[in-house]
Formats: C-alpha cells, sequence, structure tokens
C-alpha cells in the first residue's frame, strides 16, 4: 500500500509520478489547442516532437533518482499526451483526488491506473461532476490549500479556464482542518503572455519561507498583497508577465533547500543560487512550449513533514 504524505510544496520529496513523452502522437490541430501556448507554436511550426520531449524528461527523471526519490511513470496510452501528471490528480495530507480535468486529457488518468491502485480506497475521493479542477491549481503550503480559479459568469468561454468555483468549495467542505484562499487567475485563449494557465504558472512557494510571483497573472491586485503580506516582500521573486509565458514560476522543489530549475532562468536561478538553494539546472524548454514545466510534469505522492 502507497501511505500518501504531502502538505506543502518544498519538503524532502519520497515518491512522485513524473509524466512520460512516449508516444506523444501528433501535433494538434490549431484549433484544437487547449491552451494560448500550444497554439502559438502550432501556427510557428515550433510545436515540440516525441524526440526532442524524451531527452528532457530523461534529464528530470535522472536528477530524482540522484536524490533517491520513488519515480512513477504513467503507462503508455498510444498517440496520447501524458507529460503533464499534475493536473489529473493531487495529493493533500493523505488523500488522492481525481481531479476533474477538461475532456481532451480525460483518458490520462488511465495511465496511473497502477498507482492508485496500490492506495487504500477509503483514502480516494472522487469530487462531482460540476467541480472542475486541475492540480496545477492546488497548491500545499502547511495549513494553506492555495487554489487559482476563475469565478466570472464567462467561465465556459475560456478553455484556459480549469479551475472553478464548486471545487473551491468541495476541497474547503473536504479538507475543513485547513484554510483555503482562492486566488483569481488572468485568462487568454489565444494570448500566451496575458495567460496564466494554472496558479503554478504564477506563483509558487520555494524553501521555508520565499515565493515566485507574478503579480500581473492575478487579476486581483489586493490576492496578490495578500500573498505578499504572508511571505513578506523581501522574500519574494517577482517576475514579468513575458517570464511567466516562459513558466519561470513552474520549477519544482526536492527539498527545502533542492530545486530543478531550467538552466535558461538566469535571473532567478541567481536569486535560488544567492539564497543558498541548490540548484539542479536541466534544459527543459521544449516542454514549455506546450503551456507547463518541471512543477507540471510531476505528482508528488509523498513529501516527508
Amino acid at each position: 500500500m502507497l501511505n500518501l504524505n504531502v502538505n506543502n510544496e518544498t519538503s524532502k520529496l519520497k515518491a512522485v509520478i513524473l509524466g512520460t513523452a512516449v508516444s506523444l502522437g501528433p501535433a494538434p490541430k490549431l484549433e484544437d489547442c487547449i491552451d494560448p501556448k500550444s497554439r502559438e507554436h502550432i501556427f510557428n511550426n515550433t510545436y515540440p516532437i516525441e524526440e526532442d520531449l524524451t531527452p528532457e524528461m530523461q534529464e528530470f527523471f535522472d536528477v530524482l533518482k540522484k536524490y533517491n526519490v520513488t519515480i512513477y511513470r504513467p503507462e503508455k496510452i498510444e498517440n496520447y499526451n501524458q507529460i503533464f501528471s499534475r493536473d489529473i490528480a493531487f495529493v493533500i495530507e493523505n488523500k488522492f483526488v481525481f481531479a476533474n480535468v477538461v475532456k481532451d486529457r480525460s483518458k490520462e488518468i488511465q495511465g496511473i491506473k497502477h498507482v492508485y491502485d496500490q492506495i487504500d480506497n477509503q483514502n480516494i475521493i472522487h469530487l462531482p461532476e460540476a467541480c472542475r479542477v486541475e492540480g496545477g491549481d492546488v497548491m500545499l503550503w502547511g495549513n494553506y490549500v492555495f487554489i487559482g480559479t476563475y469565478s466570472a459568469s464567462d467561465f465556459s468561454n475560456y478553455i484556459t479556464a480549469r479551475t472553478n468555483n464548486q471545487a473551491v468549495n468541495a476541497i474547503k467542505n473536504l479538507f475543513p482542518n485547513k484554510t483555503i484562499i482562492p486566488f483569481e487567475l488572468l485568462k487568454s485563449n489565444d494570448d500566451p503572455i496575458n495567460n496564466a494557465l494554472h496558479l503554478d504558472c504564477c506563483f509558487q512557494p520555494v524553501g521555508k519561507n520565499k515565493a515566485i510571483a507574478c503579480p500581473e497573472g492575478f487579476l486581483d491586485r489586493n490576492q496578490y498583497n495578500w500573498i505578499v503580506d504572508l511571505f513578506g516582500a523581501e522574500n519574494i521573486f517577482e517576475i514579468s508577465k513575458e517570464e511567466m509565458c516562459d513558466m519561470h514560476c513552474n520549477i519544482f522543489s526536492i527539498d527545502q533547500n533542492i530545486v530543478v530549475s531550467d538552466r535558461s532562468f538566469i535571473r532567478l536561478n541567481a536569486w535560488l543560487e544567492k539564497n543558498n538553494f541548490i540548484i539542479e539546472r536541466i534544459k527543459y524548454s521544449e516542454a514549455s512550449k506546450q503551456g507547463g514545466l518541471l512543477r507540471c510534469s510531476t505528482l508528488p505522492l509523498i513529501r516527508e513533514n
């Protein structure tokens, strides 16, 4: 049996699901893209291919292995994108919560059946159908669960709106001992620079008391100011909308002092180094062309308390 335990984003990682680029299938048609970053790269004929993505994911795998993390991989679904395992489910405390993802991604969960079959049934949660949520919008920080959302009445007009109020309320009811804090995110169907697809595209805690954030990814500046009050302005590395678009918030913590980052994030990596983080730099830029990066590729199952 898998004894799940996740209460924050940064404590020592023991077990994780890492996505896979095997049997990625053909690039989507322009009209079938479900995020503006993919759309841009389809339009420019620069959409990533399996041969470029596989070595990037292997490099990430090797880093996780180096730190003795138990790594599960999705079982192959032919011609199907299974890179971003973060979104299809998430763990809060010892509960495995199935996410309700966009229809185009609904088969992905089948690829990790061999993992959730090892979890005690009483620790598995299926949310009601009306709850739309993806794991990239769910972030744990001690007693807090931060949730990226879009609650305006035109939710259904945005293919990039992935988590709704019903999901926020359901999570509140399921975890009454947690303080649930929703954040309204900037959404655009066709402009990648003006879109925060998930919360982890514009905000992520690192270490014990620090965070990376793009203020412009938040629709409500007061909500962003709440983050500043919580972490302290001196502990936040602020990035631009262009850096948000390139996924600078979407690094991944293996431990409180160890992060995996893209080697091209010069400014961010310099700040991390200055703050005494060990940085495992890898090339992961092909994955970013699909609107996700390192955090998006992982589904943590066990972190030490």
